[in-house]
């Protein structure tokens, strides 16, 4: 709340010193578009199955691994839950989903359904595909990191989304609202993603951003996360990382191209949306780090600033 007044704050000055009615009116709708987007993305984090109800992330070995509320299983899961719900089974590079003593406890669904022994779809760092699990306000679900595997646990009554405390942010300043050169590669090339976990992953990367900013020339080149999207993701990281930013990177996704991804054009990027990674909001996710290429040497004042001090 208070950071919401103290922006609201420094929009109404700004309108203030505009010099002319028509200037006033564009920079109003681009400020109102800016907060307008800051909510949406504090919103999407504090969904019941946002990045703020994450409470676990558990690494599977092979054989075994019990689910439940009692002591003597592999993963506990709160008291709310009944004391053995299910048992999973890691083998032959694939996660399946067995049965308790006395069978799966009423209310345990896959997917929507009623749980039923099955393997568990656990596609390598594309997790939203992923089979999930629930029980009441409990979702988990396995995912995959190179040749490892994990549970993450999410719980849409957990501390961190009791505990919200609003987004800490810059200034909006629209000087960082910059219209690149996109120029595709042809073919498009891939990267290998390192994370914070260890692991590693490959992505394709459709071509690089060109842009000008304090009369210097930089390049950032995005990943294409799947095929049909409509939206190219950038991790980078600035000089603002080392005390106001989040220390490892942040995230920006934009539009595609104005002719596409493989046709040179333009690219509108809005720095203003810089965000987050998850793992500035929890320790149990499993983050990207930037490619060398998007490690700039200046500073990107505007965005998302630390959640934790």
């Amino acid at each position: 709340m208070r950071s919401s007044v103290r922006l609201l704050a420094i929009v109404a000055v700004i309108l203030f010193l505009l010099p002319s009615v028509p200037a006033r009116a564009q920079t109003a709708d681009w400020l109102k578009e800016e907060l307008t987007w800051r909510a949406a993305h504090a919103a999407e984090l504090q969904k019941p199955d946002g990045w703020l109800s994450l409470v676990g992330l558990e690494w599977l070995e092979p054989g075994d691994t019990t689910v439940g509320s009692s002591e003597d299983n592999k993963i506990r899961l709160p008291q709310s839950v009944p004391s053995h719900m299910a048992v999973l089974r890691l083998e032959h590079d694939a996660v399946k989903l067995l049965p308790p003593t006395g069978g799966f406890p009423f209310g345990l669904n896959v997917d929507g359904v009623p749980a039923k022994e099955q393997v568990l779809r656990a596609y390598a760092d594309k997790d939203k595909f992923n089979t999930h699990i629930t029980y009441g306000k409990l979702d988990f679900y396995p995912i995959r990191r190179a040749n490892r595997f994990a549970v993450r646990i999410k719980d849409a009554l957990s501390p961190s989304l009791a505990g919200f405390h609003g987004l800490n942010w810059y200034a909006p300043d629209n000087t960082y609202r910059i219209t690149a050169k996109w120029v595709p590669y042809v073919p498009a090339k891939s990267v290998s993603l390192l994370t914070l976990v260890g692991t590693s992953y490959d992505q394709p990367v459709p071509g690089f951003a060109e842009f000008t900013l304090q009369g210097k020339t930089y390049r950032l080149e995005p990943v294409l996360e799947d095929p049909q999207s409509t939206k190219l993701f950038f991790i980078l990281k600035d000089t603002t990382s080392s005390e106001t930013t989040y220390p490892s990177c942040r995230f920006l996704y934009t539009p595609l191209p104005d002719h596409g991804l493989d046709n040179q054009g333009e690219l509108v990027l809005d720095f203003n949306h810089l965000e987050n990674p998850p793992c500035a909001y929890t320790a149990y996710a499993t983050c990207p780090l930037p490619p060398p290429g998007n490690r700039l040497p200046v500073p990107l004042p505007v965005g998302e600033q630390r959640y934790h001090k």
